[in-house]
C-alpha cells in the first residue's frame, strides 16, 4: 500500500505542469518608435498610389481615433488595405519590402533586439500581439525573430485577394484578450498554465495589461503612464 501511494504520488508531480513563461510585446511604439500602419500609409503617398491630400487627412483622423480609444478598426482596415487591393499581391508584397529597407529597419534599435532577445535566452515563447494587420506586420516580427505573430487577419475572396474586411476577431483592445485565449487552447492552454509578461504603450491595451502577470508600460502614453504609477506597474522607457 505504501508503495503504491508513493507511485501515485510521484505520477502526480510528474503530470503537474511547470507554468510556461509568455513575453507578449505590442509592436508599434512598444518594439518601434513608429507607428508601422500610419508610415506605411505614408509609404504608399510617396508611390503614389493614392490621392496624398485625401489619403493624409483620414489617416490623421483614424490615428487620432486610435490614441483616443474610439478607432472602427473595421472602418480602418477597409481605409488601410484599399491601395494594397487596388495594386494587387505582386506590387504590394514589392513595396513591402522598399518599406521594410527604407523605413522600418531604421527604426529597429538595439535595445528592442536585447529586450526580445533577454526573453528568448530565457526561453519564454516570444508573441507579438497588435492592432496592426499581419500583411503590415508580418514582415517586422520576422526581422525581430518572432514567428508567433497575433495581428489582425485579413478576409481573402476564393481567389486569395483581400476583401477589405477583417477575418475573425480583431486583435484590438479586448479582441487581444479574445485572440490570445485562442492561442492559448489551440496549445491545450489557459491562462493559470503561463506566466505571462506584457508590454505595451497604450491605454488601448488596458485589457490584455490587466489579464496578464506582469504588465510592463512601455514608453507609455501620458494615461498608461499615470495609470501604471498608481498601480504599481513596471514602467520601461525603451526609446
Amino acid at each position: 500500500m505504501t508503495v503504491e501511494v508513493n507511485v501515485d504520488k510521484k505520477v502526480a508531480v510528474n503530470n503537474a505542469r511547470t507554468p510556461q513563461n509568455l513575453a507578449l510585446f505590442d509592436l508599434d511604439h512598444t518594439l518601434i518608435p513608429i507607428d508601422s500602419d500610419y508610415e506605411w500609409g505614408e509609404f504608399t503617398i510617396a508611390l503614389g498610389w493614392c490621392d496624398a491630400t485625401e489619403f493624409k487627412r483620414r489617416n490623421a483622423e483614424f490615428f487620432e481615433q486610435y490614441r483616443a480609444g474610439t478607432l472602427d478598426i473595421h472602418d480602418y482596415v477597409r481605409f488601410a488595405t484599399q491601395a494594397i487591393r487596388e495594386q494587387g499581391t505582386i506590387n504590394s508584397i514589392a513595396a513591402h519590402a522598399r518599406f521594410m529597407s527604407e523605413i522600418v529597419h531604421k527604426a529597429i534599435k538595439n535595445q528592442a533586439l536585447e529586450l526580445v532577445g533577454r526573453h528568448r535566452a530565457a526561453g519564454d515563447e516570444l508573441v507579438i500581439v497588435t492592432a496592426t494587420n499581419e500583411f503590415v506586420t508580418r514582415p517586422i516580427a520576422d526581422a525581430f525573430g518572432v514567428s508567433e505573430l497575433i495581428a489582425v487577419e485579413l478576409e481573402r475572396d476564393a481567389q486569395g485577394n483581400l476583401t477589405g474586411e477583417i477575418r475573425g476577431t480583431p486583435s484590438a483592445r479586448e479582441g487581444k484578450v479574445a485572440r490570445m485565449e485562442q492561442w492559448l487552447a489551440a496549445r491545450s492552454l489557459a491562462w493559470g498554465d503561463v506566466q505571462t509578461t506584457f508590454y505595451t504603450d497604450s491605454m488601448n491595451d488596458l485589457a490584455l495589461l490587466e489579464k496578464v502577470n506582469h504588465p510592463v508600460a512601455t514608453n507609455p502614453d501620458a494615461r498608461l503612464r499615470a495609470l501604471a504609477l498608481e498601480r504599481g506597474w513596471r514602467i520601461l522607457d525603451l526609446f
